[in-house]
């Protein structure tokens, strides 16, 4: 199964080291931190492929956290890395405060993970699946009702899993990776082959969770997704974080946002504040002014000193793709059925 239950020690060139021994006992108060992460892939036949080339990113405790990144830019890299099922050319990890590469046995019991499509036994139940996994982890049957109450599949817990809608079997693979009720959940493109309807639930299930204290680490291509999910953005370009933050901050983080105004005389207006210096243009019924918001009052005075009103006056919102499409120079999908990601 590709829900990740058990511990894989990944094969490290090199160790390097975060913080002593002593402090890793400490409280976390970053769930995942990363620093320099590196990874080539290399070939018998040509130059090595870089999937990661000194990737940082710090991601705090409690919340739904989003990984955006288009195809190929080391989103699952790097979810594989944290999860030592492969290991990194170089730099350094923390997981919950433990380094990956040599103290995963640690902290795995506190971390439930989805890497790619959670794969389960068709011709059983959900219900009988859940059974399987908790089993190997010891973990009691009530736990399991609880995870499916959690994930709205009780109702159809008895229902063999081949007939479970894309989204059900995305749920269910969440399920599974709560059965250990951890502190983190990390999840590879979770919402990558569904129909908006399954979107729609698992957009519904990570924000509970994230609402509920959890931290939930999920990585995306899809915009839309991590717009509407997550809290705090990082985004991915060719293997680096190129900007991280609240959603609202990474918003204007990469051009000042000006202000939209509405008048009565709209021509008169704009006339007035292009006397003022100010670079105004029309556009629809409204004008567009290039100033920071924190220059409304100046906009305001210019007008008024001329018997001119405002009706309306506001800042641009700018949206998150455009944002993406500078930072990376890639239009991110809002497709939720494109292609599968990259390394």
């Amino acid at each position: 199964m590709n829900v990740y239950n058990g511990i894989i020690d990944g094969c490290m060139d090199d160790q390097l080291v975060l913080e002593n021994a002593s402090a890793r006992a400490r409280v976390c108060v970053s769930v995942i931190e990363i620093r320099g992460l590196r990874k080539e892939y290399r070939r018998l036949r040509g130059p090595a492929t870089v999937a990661l080339s000194g990737l940082d990113l710090e991601v705090p405790a409690g919340g739904v956290y989003g990984f955006l990144g288009p195809n190929g830019s080391g989103k699952t890299t790097t979810v594989r890395c944290l999860l030592g099922l492969i290991g990194p050319s170089g730099g350094a990890m923390r997981l919950l405060g433990a380094d990956p590469r040599s103290d995963l046995r640690s902290v795995i019991s506190r971390v439930g993970a989805i890497v790619e499509t959670p794969a389960m036994f068709p011709g059983f139940s959900g219900r009988r699946n859940l059974q399987i996994l908790a089993r190997t982890e010891d973990i009691q049957a009530t736990r399991i009702e609880e995870v499916l109450e959690l994930v709205s599949l009780r109702d159809r817990a008895k229902d063999r899993v081949k007939n479970y809608s894309l989204g059900m079997k995305q749920r269910l693979g969440i399920a599974a990776a709560l059965l250990k009720d951890p502190e983190l959940l990390i999840l590879d493109e979770p919402a990558n082959g569904l129909d908006p309807a399954g979107i729609k639930e698992v957009r519904d299930l990570l924000r509970r969770l994230g609402g509920e204290g959890k931290t939930v680490f999920v990585s995306s291509h899809i915009l839309s997704e991590v717009r509407q999910t997550c809290d705090r953005v990082a985004i991915l370009a060719h293997g680096r974080c190129v900007a991280e933050g609240a959603v609202a901050d990474v918003l204007t983080s990469t051009r000042a946002a000006g202000l939209t105004l509405r008048v009565s005389d709209m021509a008169a207006a704009a006339k007035v504040l292009k006397d003022a210096g100010i670079d105004v243009r029309n556009e629809d019924d409204f004008l567009k002014v290039a100033l920071a918001p924190s220059e409304g009052a100046r906009v305001t005075k210019a007008l008024a000193d001329r018997g001119l009103y405002l009706s309306e006056l506001r800042a641009d919102e700018v949206d998150l793709e455009t944002v993406f499409l500078e930072l990376t120079g890639e239009p991110a999908s809002e497709d939720p059925i494109a292609g599968e990601p990259g390394p």
